[in-house]
């Protein structure tokens, strides 16, 4: 019966991500699911949400199409992130040395002004500093301090981000796609 309910669940969600507007998505997403999501920001086509109810996102944050928010473990978005399609945030997955393959986990952290670029992954239990990049492509293991610019696999340091950061992405928000 748990199957068959996160089944639903699941199917449900998916549904929800294909409906035509940011503010009916994130209603029902807030409303139904019990997730956290200000009405400030954008979800755009095909976004995955995994236990919703576990999932808070801030102001004026945009996540794109097709990205992955696994929230079983928590997941705290801030204010300013733009989550460029396809990438994927994970706080549960597998101990490769388990006998029984257990899941293991953390909640994932994305403060204020992060930029995580397409198809980069970011594994359970990371911290992204403030202002901090994942440039595309990138698989991050572990935390990244705050205005760094990381990139590759494994993601490593390659530059330092400006500092004066202001801008407000809920500006650029299209309420259609």
């Amino acid at each position: 019966m748990k199957k068959l309910l996160s089944s639903g669940l699941f199917l449900a969600q998916k549904f929800v991500s294909f409906l035509p507007f940011h503010i009916l998505r994130i209603f029902i997403t807030n409303t139904f699911f019990g997730a956290k999501i200000s009405y400030k920001s954008g979800l755009y086509y095909g976004v995955e949400i995994r236990h919703p109810w576990k999932l808070v996102i801030s102001e004026s944050s945009v996540i794109g199409h097709n990205v992955t928010l696994d929230a079983r473990k928590g997941l705290k978005i801030g204010k300013n992130v733009n989550i460029s399609s396809e990438a994927m945030i994970w706080t549960l997955h597998h101990d490769y040395n388990s006998p029984d393959f257990a899941a293991v986990g953390k909640e994932t952290i994305i403060e204020d002004y992060v930029w995580i670029c397409s198809r980069s992954i970011i594994l359970p239990g990371v911290h992204i500093g403030k202002g901090a990049v994942v440039a595309a492509g990138a698989v991050v293991h572990k935390d990244v301090p705050a205005y760094s610019v990381v990139g590759g696999v494994p993601a490593k340091h390659i530059a330092t981000r400006n500092q004066n950061l202001s801008y407000n992405l809920s500006s650029d928000i299209n309420p259609i796609i």
